[in-house]
């Protein structure tokens, strides 16, 4: 039986979707102003083999991840670029469409966009004012009343009292209760609006997520998931407006994954300490940055450090050369390493014990290989098929050896805004690659050694490694 960490009762629980066989989950996606970084990498990769081993288990898996294409930071980037707001946020969300194809996560499906959601919005706020639940400050903005909604606090465990110690009202706000959030904020000059019964405007972020998730899965849904900065106050306030305006519980297990840390502090843009997708790519391959987010479990921190990477990339290495060299064959899984992917699976998730398998799978590839080569080809199918589920180990192995990390290239936004090309690492083609191993080889047939020796460097010092077998030459980049 699936156990998954449910954050709202704080513990493992059996999984039992609402309706038998059907799975609802929701994602908080990308607010999109600027590049994706590690942290959003996580959150993504998380949620991507989440989804592969529901579905993996037989669940018709509904998974919406939305999009954040309206919001303040959004706003404040357009207007220091001095473009329209939707020019930039269309931009970057091709380039985080980008950072998650060359990442391999699986397209969600749906992706509802905010601006797409403004009928929807207005409707729920309109629900809550009748219910009680909202009211109109003097500014003109829609704030939620906690007080009116017993539970609030429940995701967080916290009391009321205990939330409001640490909470101020800003300045320009008007509200009755420093933990009253914004509904609908009251258009300023220069910014985007809308039109509402309250006035021209914009929605405020909360309503955002609870009014697409209701729209593409209903009222009441399996799955909520985000990162663990999301648990409070956004995940709380989702709670309390869906709730409140639907009389019945919105979520059913609520999933966060942990933060990713530089010098054991949150990665975050505002910290200025983040580390882009595409800049990480420059250096390491997609696959190589999967492995190593998966190496932790996912409710722990993540270390992100060169050797950590470093790391994942031999791991890696170890688990690809054991495929190499063996002819690819349609084989049924062998139960017993089915069995053990699967109790780790099954537990909350647990891709390092999954792991663990697949390198013990590994060895005892390369055990037979030596012994029974047929045999080590059948286990090998088991590898491809139990790694599928982690996103891992679906290319060639030359394929991976032989790829440079910079597939994707690299984009660098201006102080404008402006889209600059793709930045291609310089790397020796496979083609001259390939030219100079049989230049070697024919050296070598010759005994000219010292020519041998010299086309090894060369390649050597273009980061191509060499590998002599039995019967020919392989290579790798380094």
């Amino acid at each position: 039986m699936l156990q998954i960490f449910n954050s709202l009762t704080r513990q493992k629980e059996e999984f039992h979707p609402i309706e038998p066989g059907k799975v609802r989950m929701y994602v908080c996606g990308m607010t999109v102003y600027d590049y994706c970084h590690v942290g959003h990498a996580r959150v993504m990769v998380v949620f991507d083999v989440v989804l592969r081993w529901l579905r993996g288990r037989g669940y018709d898996v509904t998974y919406v991840r939305n999009i954040t294409d309206i919001d303040d930071k959004i706003i404040r980037r357009a207007q220091e670029n001095g473009e329209d707001f939707h020019v930039l946020a269309d931009r970057f969300i091709q380039a985080m469409h980008e950072d998650l194809d060359a990442l391999d996560i699986l397209p969600p499906t749906q992706e509802p966009r905010a601006t797409e959601a403004m009928t929807d919005m207005i409707a729920m706020i309109q629900t809550l004012l009748a219910k009680g639940f909202a009211y109109v400050g003097v500014s003109g903005d829609v704030y939620y009343d906690v007080s009116r909604f017993d539970r609030y606090g429940q995701l967080a465990n916290k009391k009321l009292d205990d939330l409001r110690a640490g909470a101020r009202i800003g300045v320009e706000e008007a509200k009755d209760d420093p933990l009253d959030f914004v509904l609908w904020k009251a258009v300023k000059p220069g910014e985007p609006s809308w039109p509402s019964p309250w006035g021209d405007g914009r929605p405020g972020w909360h309503i955002e997520c609870s009014t697409m998730s209701t729209r593409c899965l209903g009222e009441h849904f399996d799955i909520h998931g985000g990162g663990m900065d999301l648990k409070f106050p956004h995940h709380e306030n989702e709670i309390a407006q869906s709730e409140a305006a639907n009389d019945q519980p919105y979520v059913n297990v609520w999933m966060h994954n942990g933060f990713v840390q530089v010098n054991e502090e949150k990665m975050s843009k505002s910290l200025g300490n983040f580390f882009t997708v595409r800049d990480v790519l420059q250096r390491y391959q997609p696959e190589v940055v999967r492995l190593f987010i998966l190496s932790s479990h996912y409710r722990g921190p993540l270390n992100y450090a060169d050797e950590n990477l470093d790391h994942a990339k031999a791991s890696l290495n170890r688990l690809y050369t054991a495929l190499r060299g063996l002819p690819t064959v349609e084989a049924p899984v062998e139960e017993s390493w089915r069995a053990r992917f699967s109790q780790a699976m099954d537990d909350d998730f647990n891709t390092p014990e999954a792991l663990a398998v697949l390198f013990d799978l590994a060895r005892e590839i390369n055990r037979l290989r030596v012994v029974d080569e047929a045999a080590a080809s059948t286990l090998s199918a088991s590898l491809r098929y139990l790694g599928a589920f982690l996103g891992l180990l679906q290319s060639k192995p030359e394929t991976f050896f032989q790829n440079a990390p910079s597939v994707m290239g690299t984009r660098h936004a201006t102080e404008q805004g402006d889209s600059a090309a793709f930045v291609e690492t310089d790397t020796l083609p496979d083609a001259r690659i390939d030219a100079l191993i049989v230049e070697r080889t024919a050296a070598r047939r010759a005994k000219n050694w010292a020519e041998a020796d010299r086309i090894r460097s060369v390649l050597q010092e273009a980061g191509i490694i060499l590998e002599d077998t039995s019967k020919d030459t392989i290579w790798r980049r380094k």
